[in-house]
């Protein structure tokens, strides 16, 4: 795992940035399109922002791949993850992506597990742009993680912390507003991207930061997991990084 510290959140979000848009646009040199992955997080909002202002990207040869959505969660409610991708990246792109496959929250969760997986089969993505829940998770793969599971993508139970975390950073009014269930990218899926973008700002995430880093990979601590992937970057700010003891 590869660790850069930031002095700011600015400054975090325009280097994961230009690491990620590197990849793309090398990938783009010798392949006529290339698939990518993005979280929907307050995580994300300097990664995005900076990615935007990345010249050079041919978006139009790049498939964009959602990574988790809630269950029963219609695509225009403010929380919707798809909606978060749409009006925060892709609205403000220079041009359209080649496709962009959203998870429907709406739709029979089995069956559009099913879907979505069917559409990234043999489509390993070149850049996952994803981040480190508070619980220590990636995507909505909650402790303990599956990290065996085979398909694509999968039903997740979302924990209380998680949940809770969702109200804190403002999506939800209360905890009860939060759907307990989720369509997840799974662990296995989101180590074959080629490299990993993980972006992860804020005092409140420095715990599962010291525990992604530190502690032996293990279900109950799910970043850890990104310890094993060849070519994942991990980018902090001070306040992230405040735990770490080496």
């Amino acid at each position: 795992m590869d660790l850069s510290i930031c002095g700011t959140r600015k400054e975090l979000g325009s280097a994961a940035a230009v690491a990620g848009a590197e990849k793309i646009r090398e990938a783009l040199a010798d392949r006529d399109e290339v698939a990518i992955v993005m979280a929907s997080a307050a995580s994300q909002f300097e990664v995005i922002e900076a990615l935007l202002g990345e010249a050079d990207i041919e978006w139009d040869r790049v498939v964009l791949f959602h990574l988790d959505e809630y269950i029963g969660l219609e695509g225009d409610h403010p929380a919707s993850f798809s909606k978060f991708l749409r009006d925060r990246f892709l609205a403000k792109l220079p041009c359209e992506v080649k496709r962009f496959h959203a998870i429907n929250g709406s739709a029979e969760p089995v069956m559009e597990c099913a879907r979505m997986g069917g559409m990234i089969a043999d489509r390993d993505p070149v850049v996952a742009f994803i981040g480190i829940g508070e619980n220590g998770h990636i995507a909505f793969n909650d402790p303990p993680a599956d990290f065996d599971a085979k398909e694509p993508y999968i039903v997740v139970k979302l924990d209380e912390k998680c949940r809770q975390q969702q109200v804190g950073e403002g999506w939800f009014p209360d905890l009860k507003s939060v759907p307990k269930h989720a369509i997840s990218m799974s662990v296995g899926q989101i180590l074959k991207a080629e490299r990993i973008i993980c972006a992860v700002p804020d005092v409140r995430k420095a715990s599962a930061v010291r525990g992604a880093i530190e502690e032996e990979v293990h279900p109950d601590i799910p970043a850890t997991i990104l310890q094993k992937h060849p070519d994942c970057r991990l980018f902090l700010d001070q306040s992230s990084a405040s735990l770490l003891t080496r």
